[in-house]
């Protein structure tokens, strides 16, 4: 090697380099981007921020299965998320807000808001089909509390 590729060598190994950022002190999750044109539909629990949760929105699982001394926080959980994917999967495009989970001792309540593209015969087929199944797969009364919606615009609260 040349005596002068030995210098900068040295001269770039010895060079220390601080790299400093600002500190990140506000969340975001949770909360949404404005889109550039100001047309993304938000609904009212979408509107709202995770800090407002038992102020101006309710959670989406009710149960007391996470307090102290419960014995099945985990499969509680993922009941929840089975549920929501079952309801997502029958009603196929037509859920239009959250899927709110209710238990209440032995017995579990889904409240939803759908469309109403279907004839009310299929709609009574859905209802009772998926209390069916889900009360054989989770081994306790289910019950689905859905009110309908003729237009996807209904359930917007604002646009951002």
């Amino acid at each position: 090697m040349l005596p002068s590729a030995k210098l900068v060598s040295r001269l770039v190994l010895a060079k220390r380099c601080v790299h400093t950022t600002a500190v990140a002190g506000k969340s975001q999750s949770g909360r949404y981007k404005i889109s550039p044109k100001g047309d993304r539909p938000l609904t009212y629990e979408m509107a709202n921020p995770p800090h407002q949760i038992a102020h101006r929105k309710a959670w989406n699982s009710w149960n007391t299965s996470n307090l102290e001394g419960e014995l099945r926080p985990s499969q509680t959980m993922l009941e929840d998320d089975f549920i929501r994917r079952f309801m997502a999967g029958t009603w196929h495009g037509m859920v239009l807000s959250e899927v709110i989970i209710k238990r209440q001792h032995n017995h579990v309540r889904i409240a939803a808001i759908i469309n109403r593209s279907i004839p009310a015969r299929k709609m009574y087929f859905l209802i009772g089909y998926c209390e069916e199944l889900l009360s054989y797969w989770l081994q306790c009364p289910v019950t689905l509390e859905l009110q309908t919606t003729d237009d996807r615009k209904d359930v917007i609260f604002k646009y951002i």
